[in-house]
């Protein structure tokens, strides 16, 4: 009878942990059902599979990852023994579209993560939860982000789901792992850090505002601190989505992400940092010129030596879309510009490209503002 007991007691923790979060092993349970609709699963208190009988129904919460917000298409072609009903076991081919650079400034600190966290390809990929999620899982940067422009793109290598997955940046005082035993927002939950949830989710303070569209699996989301004026600003798929914060000067922080997901990655594609010199405010003004060109350097005629420098030092400068447009449900359409020299607090765009304007006009525009 006691062991009755105990085996009851343990069908009630288990099946409450999945009720409270569709990231305990979702991915894999979805996998068994077509087109991610989900099935009931039965069980009965007792530890004999002959009295095994339906005593109960619980829906295993949705967690349908998010499509469509790839960098390519690249990711939506499978091999020929792809089944869509297997999507959680068997994922697509591997994509390396955008993924050009050969030098990396920093990558992903081992010493600095998460228990939940697996690193590889030379630490610039992090995998989430290897076999189950019971929390949340973060990790941070070798690199302490101090004086001068640093921009990093990281890319989404696994389906995108669950409680929350974030990009964003954090002082030393972040502790990692905090919630590893619960599901949360874990960038942005305090004064110290800045998080891009893949909803579209700006959060800092324990306070969240919508910033911009979702991004999914093969999204790229790109990341500039500008310590000199002081600006946090976002990318997607290589195009500007807004200024999420300023007055950041004199501050030192780290690059960092976080999730819920089970068996879910990320990949720093690429890590740069450069002095806030006379030839990066050159470069962002040329950038601002010509929004529209794709990069700079192919319409400028310039000297082979001076082409080949300015590729090398402020290529991420001068090829970041900030000219093209993305359509959000907060409004339509609008025209963006490289961030340049900024002033008034941190501000939200009204859409995604909007907010990488950053003089004082276009931030009496946006429609909220932290202090």
């Amino acid at each position: 009878m006691s062991r009755r007991n105990r085996n009851s007691r343990a069908w009630r923790y288990v099946w409450g942990g999945i009720r409270r979060d569709a990231d305990a092993r979702a991915l894999v349970l979805a996998s068994e059902t077509e087109d991610w609709n989900y099935e009931r699963f039965e069980y009965s208190d007792s530890d004999s599979e002959a009295e095994f009988s339906p005593v109960m129904r619980l829906p295993v919460p949705s967690a349908v990852p998010v499509t469509g917000e790839s960098y390519c298409g690249c990711d939506s072609q499978a091999d020929s023994s792809y089944n869509p009903r297997l999507r959680g076991f068997h994922q697509v081919k591997d994509c390396h579209c955008g993924e050009d650079d050969q030098d990396f400034d920093w990558a992903w600190d081992a010493t600095s993560r998460s228990t939940a966290t697996l690193l590889s390809c030379d630490n610039r990929k992090v995998n989430f939860h290897s076999e189950y999620s019971c929390g949340t899982a973060a990790i941070r940067g070798s690199k302490e982000l101090a004086e001068g422009q640093h921009f990093w793109e990281i890319k989404m290598t696994s389906p995108v789901y669950g409680t929350d997955m974030m990009v964003g940046i954090g002082t030393s005082e972040v502790n990692l792992d905090k919630y590893r035993h619960t599901f949360c927002s874990l960038l942005g939950k305090d004064a110290d850090s800045w998080g891009l949830s893949y909803t579209g989710l700006l959060h800092h303070k324990g306070d969240k505002m919508n910033f911009s569209t979702r991004f999914g699996q093969g999204s790229i989301i790109g990341v500039h601190l500008d310590t000199w004026h002081g600006t946090l600003t976002f990318f997607k798929n290589r195009k500007c989505i807004g200024i999420a914060a300023t007055e950041l000067q004199n501050k030192r922080f780290y690059p960092m992400a976080c999730s819920t997901a089970a068996k879910s990655s990320m990949k720093v594609i690429r890590s740069c940092s450069a002095p806030t010199s006379l030839l990066y405010l050159c470069c962002a003004r040329l950038r601002q010129l010509a929004p529209d060109c794709i990069d700079i350097l192919d319409v400028l005629p310039l000297p082979p030596g001076l082409r080949q420098l300015l590729h090398n030092k402020l290529g991420w400068v001068l090829s970041l879309s900030s000219g093209s447009t993305e359509e959000t449900s907060d409004g339509p359409e609008r025209p963006s510009s490289l961030p340049g020299p900024s002033s008034g607090g941190p501000s939200f765009s009204e859409s995604d490209s909007e907010g990488c304007t950053s003089d004082a006009e276009a931030c009496q525009r946006k429609r909220c503002r932290w202090t």
